[in-house]
């Protein structure tokens, strides 16, 4: 018969662990933080909190997904076993004793409160104060922040892509000048493509005319 262990052991309760973020543009290392979060004991209960759209939008700025879609994300990674929605800014008693939470997951660097809440200016000051907070690593050479620099990069590649697909300026927010020079190169690359494939197939046509 098993004794009853520590909480966080094979033989003990799962501690429950809680992390928060708005997991916009969900990634490799979204997943690979939440990943060290399920492992950091051998039984673990993770919960995360994602924060709504009308929180984010007015505190961090748009997201491109909705949070509708950013909690339908986190439910699908491996990971996760409860996702909270409209998660709050700043965590409070409350909401530790309402889920149970023993230890608050992030990484060491502070998070600046723009909402005002958090007296000491870093959203998890109160919680490792508490000595409730459990460190992670951010992984290096991903951020939603640099997806979104990468597309901004190449604007006109995506929109090019994007209107061979079907999509129109409008559904882009693309101005109708901007669709329009788009739409006129994508002709004149598909005329050159249609005159490069013509010489290719019959180059000695082609070096006969120029002969004559």
């Amino acid at each position: 018969m098993l004794v009853e262990g520590e909480p966080g052991t094979l033989t003990g309760r799962p501690l429950r662990l809680y992390a928060d973020g708005i997991f916009d543009l969900f990634h490799f290392g979204h997943a690979k933080a939440l990943q060290q979060c399920k492992e950091a004991y051998p039984n673990t209960y993770l919960l995360v909190g994602c924060c709504s759209d009308e929180i984010t939008h007015k505190l961090k700025g748009r997201t491109v997904m909705t949070d509708k879609e950013r909690y339908e994300s986190l439910r699908h990674c491996k990971w996760v076993d409860e996702v909270v929605e409209d998660a709050p800014w700043v965590i409070s008693d409350e909401f530790l004793e309402k889920h149970n939470i023993d230890y608050v997951c992030h990484d060491a660097l502070p998070y600046s409160d723009t909402s005002g809440e958090a007296a000491e200016g870093d959203v998890y000051a109160r919680i490792k104060a508490m000595g409730k907070f459990l460190e992670t690593r951010r992984t290096d050479g991903i951020s939603t922040s640099d997806l979104i620099i990468r597309i901004v990069a190449e604007y006109d590649t995506f929109i090019r892509r994007n209107l061979q697909r079907g999509y129109t300026g409008k559904e882009m927010n693309v101005p109708f000048m901007k669709e329009t020079s788009i739409k006129l190169d994508m002709a004149v690359d598909k005329i050159k493509q249609h005159f490069s494939n013509l010489f290719a197939r019959k180059p000695e046509r082609f070096q006969q005319r120029q002969s004559v």
